[in-house]
């Protein structure tokens, strides 16, 4: 059985879809994109040929999804989580096989154009769901500069964890005022507070997901410390 490899490729918390152009019967629809794993080559080996040749950008196998989709009679299609290790996805001009790509939230995997999701890809969104939803609940570094938080989310990065920078907002702060930066991650709280002793910032434990409006922050840093066992 031959087969065929598809990338849930996930960054901040959303997922990457692709928009087909190519064979006719599948054009404007949307999958995870990947391709056929040739011989002698491993799966994981033609996901990071896949993506390369059609997105161009370098993407690292961190995990395969358990389902197993009949394509046709003598091929399956198999996905696998990936993360983004150089490069940012945008279509090759020399590979036509996509003309657009678009990042997912949780609550957006059924928001696409066209006919959406294509029949093969879409008994893998339940589980794509569900990891979106673990990476939701990531938790918040805060700090108080913003080199420091490109520092330590690009440690977390090199470590393999997910990390998203974005600025906080303190209530009753004026526009021009400082204001911190946190680092959101799916990193163990253990990872975070070793990393964070580093810089000036603190582990923000009552948050674990991106608030939609502005957090009551204290108005210093401060360090949280699991308690001596």
């Amino acid at each position: 059985m031959d087969i065929v490899v598809g990338a849930a490729i996930v960054r901040a918390g959303k997922v990457l879809a692709a928009r087909r152009t190519a064979p006719p019967r599948l054009a404007g629809g949307w999958e995870f994109p990947g391709g056929k794993v040739e011989p002698g080559e491993s799966p994981e080996d033609a996901l990071v040929r896949e993506i390369a040749e059609e997105l161009g950008c370098t993407v690292e196998v961190t995990g395969w999804l358990t389902a197993t989709v009949p394509v046709s009679d003598s091929l399956v299609l198999r996905v696998a989580t990936a993360r983004i290790v150089e490069g940012e996805p945008e279509p090759v001009e020399r590979d036509p096989s996509h003309d657009t790509v678009r990042w997912l939230g949780i609550d957006e995997l059924d928001d696409l154009d066209g006919p959406g999701w294509l029949d093969a890809d879409r008994p893998f969104l339940p589980e794509v769901d569900a990891l979106l939803a673990e990476l939701g609940r990531r938790l918040r570094a805060i700090l108080f500069d913003e080199d420091d938080a490109v520092a330590v989310a690009t440690r977390l990065r090199a470590d393999g964890w997910d990390a998203e920078i974005v600025r906080e907002r303190l209530h009753g702060e004026d526009d021009d005022e400082d204001h911190p930066w946190a680092v959101l991650s799916d990193a163990p709280e253990l990872v975070l507070e070793m990393l964070i002793d580093e810089y000036d910032g603190w582990l923000d434990l009552d948050a674990t997901t991106p608030a939609p409006e502005p957090l009551d922050l204290p108005a210093g840093p401060r360090q949280v410390k699991r308690p001596p066992q």
